[in-house]
């Protein structure tokens, strides 16, 4: 039997005595704006977790780096985690003179 319990943070859903976390939209935009704010260098995942304004558990935080890492948001690899997503120029030219509802 499956229970799923939600948190501030992520879901966690038990089957069969194996917990899985997942995050929420919150949780992602979180780590996202942290790495794009901190842009210039590589950062270990420790140093994540020390600049996150909230604890996210270390197997949540693996899941959101693998979502991004898809997205071509950012790399990781030996010497860290770096944000390299650039919105395209276009996209800003079009939103830049838009009207948000």
């Amino acid at each position: 039997m499956q229970k799923t319990e939600l948190k501030n943070t992520e879901m966690v859903v038990v089957q069969d005595d194996t917990q899985k976390r997942y995050p929420n939209l919150n949780t992602v935009l979180m780590v996202e704006d942290v790495l794009r704010e901190n842009c210039d260098i590589p950062m270990k995942i420790s140093e994540l977790k020390q600049k996150l304004p909230k604890q996210v558990m270390h197997q949540t935080l693996k899941i959101i780096l693998e979502y991004l890492f898809r997205g071509g948001k950012i790399i990781y690899g030996p010497r860290g985690i770096q944000w390299i997503y650039s919105e395209p120029e276009h996209i800003k030219k079009m939103l830049k003179g838009s009207l948000e509802l």
